[in-house]
């Protein structure tokens, strides 16, 4: 049993809806009990210990679910380390994630079965964000768009490889990026979807034909849009194409206003329900680290507030994110775009799309995982289940 708090004066957006002037309570059972305005705060009962705690008119926000993430903190998936990757629980805590699927990058299948087994047994034992599964990322993409992965991982579709990353997942794989054009890619898609295993188009070369097959075989989402696809033309919509076109295909955005220009953010926006759109950080392993060497997939690289750059052959050469999902949902807000949206784009929609039960939204008995931001968005509480991890309230 934990301790039960009530949160007051707080502007809450729940995943939908922006309230201002109300507050919120966590149950003993680290679940959400009640939302309701400050007037009615004297009317309530609570238990004797209920502790309180005044935000300070600050955002109370669903815990933000990073569901694309490769590393942060000087730590990362490719270290196949389970210390590791709860070096990187702790980091996203600080940074206000409460749930996370650590990404393992293409690479020879015995190096990406090893991070998933790192994975697995770090699962149960975290201190920080909580990790909901394994997000794969390849290794069946197309070699015309490998950009940050091991060209050497790349594969051709093949169904036993696939079963052994499954079973090196042990049930916890939840999600798998694909190019569709590959030969096979049907037969593939079919054994995810038994295994509930949601595809994501992504570094493909898909032509728009390509992407309408994978639709029909149920790749309904795409991995960091417009970033390694091909691109949209006016012959050949392909997969950007493809994406906008189609309402009812997802896809991951990472706004850092580096990887996509922010007009482009904004675009996305007018042209797609937000419900089917996730932002995600793609952060490499020396996102906020503190000091060098910094490596990334074991390539030396330079950090910068820009995100992370090759520094061994060409230190101008864009190599990945430094985003945390915390200044994510800051460069959206200042783009024009309203928190509801960046909200529901960074909780709700992961909870939906990869069925996190009972999380992504503030409601009644829902699991309280809950993020405070003041007006700058600085973080100044995170609680996982209920439990307050990190206390930063004046």
């Amino acid at each position: 049993m934990g301790t039960p708090t009530v949160l007051t004066n707080g502007t809450i957006v729940t995943g939908f809806a922006e309230l201002d002037n109300c507050a919120l309570y966590i149950d003993e059972n680290g679940l959400i009990g009640d939302i309701f305005n400050m007037n009615r705060l004297e009317q309530k009962q609570f238990p004797e210990n209920t502790l309180r705690i005044d935000v300070q008119n600050a955002y109370i926000i669903p815990g933000m679910i990073d569901s694309h993430i490769h590393g942060i903190g000087g730590y990362g998936t490719e270290d196949c380390s389970p210390d590791s990757i709860l070096g990187m629980s702790e980091r996203l805590a600080d940074y206000g994630v409460s749930a996370f699927l650590p990404t393992v990058y293409t690479n020879l299948p015995e190096d990406m079965m090893k991070a998933e087994q790192a994975i697995v047994k770090a699962m149960g034992h975290e201190k920080g964000a909580k990790i909901m599964g394994i997000n794969l990322e390849g290794p069946f993409i197309s070699p015309k768009r490998i950009n940050a992965q091991n060209p050497e991982g790349v594969h051709a579709v093949d169904t036993d490889l696939f079963e052994q990353l499954v079973k090196a997942g042990q049930g916890h794989v939840v999600c798998m990026t694909v190019a569709p054009e590959l030969k096979n890619m049907r037969e593939l898609a079919l054994l995810a979807r038994r295994e509930n295993i949601v595809l994501l188009a992504g570094h493909t070369d898909a032509t728009y034909e390509n992407m309408m097959e994978g639709i029909q075989c149920g790749i309904l989402h795409t991995t960091h849009f417009y970033n390694a696809m091909s691109p949209l033309h006016h012959r050949n919509p392909g997969c950007v194409g493809a994406v906008l076109i189609h309402e009812e295909m997802q896809c991951e955005i990472i706004c850092d206003g580096v990887h996509v220009h922010p007009e482009l953010v904004k675009l996305l926006l007018r042209e797609k329900p937000v419900s089917n759109i996730v932002m995600v950080t793609d952060s490499l392993k020396p996102t906020k680290q503190k000091a060098g060497p910094f490596f990334a997939n074991g390539i030396r690289a330079e950090l910068s507030d820009q995100g992370v750059w090759v520094s061994e052959k060409d230190p101008t050469l864009f190599l990945g994110s430094a985003l945390t999902l915390q200044k994510a949902v800051k460069n959206v807000v200042s783009w024009g775009i309203p928190l509801s949206n960046a909200v529901q784009m960074t909780s709700t929609n992961p909870a939906r799309i990869y069925s996190f039960h009972n999380m992504g939204m503030l409601i009644p008995d829902y699991t309280a995982d809950v993020t405070v931001l003041d007006k700058a968005f600085q973080l100044k509480g995170l609680f996982v289940n209920g439990t307050l991890i990190r206390d930063r309230f004046d």
